[in-house]
Parts: structure tokens; sequence; C-alpha cells
């Protein structure tokens, strides 16, 4: 696995359900096409699982 991860919101959470909404904005993320850098651990991976619909992801190999 990766060290960190980049993710990126790609898609609006408006109309999404509030579950959804909640895993969005845990990960860091308030508006679409922002991107954070979060380290790699099962519990991002499980809410990047989530909303895997939404998001674009990639490994950084730092």
């Amino acid at each position: 696995m990766a060290k960190k991860l980049e993710i990126t919101l790609k898609h609006s959470i408006v109309g999404r359900p509030e579950s959804q909404r909640v895993t969005v904005k845990t990960l860091g993320l308030r508006k679409t096409y922002q991107t954070v850098v979060q380290e790699d651990n099962p519990s991002i991976r499980g809410m990047i699982n989530k909303v895997a619909h939404l998001l674009d992801v990639h490994e950084l190999n730092d």
C-alpha cells in the first residue's frame, strides 16, 4: 500500500444521502474538485469505498 492517498471530490454531494455527505466531509473535502492528501490506513480506505462513485483517488509514494 502507498503511504498517502490524494483524494479529489469529482461530483457534488447535493442530493446525496446524509451518511455520504458526512463521509465526504470527514475525509476533509468541502468543495467540488477540492483535493486533499490523507494517510493510507484501513479507516480511510473504508470511507473511500463508501463514496467511491464521487471520488478520484491516486496513491502517492513518498
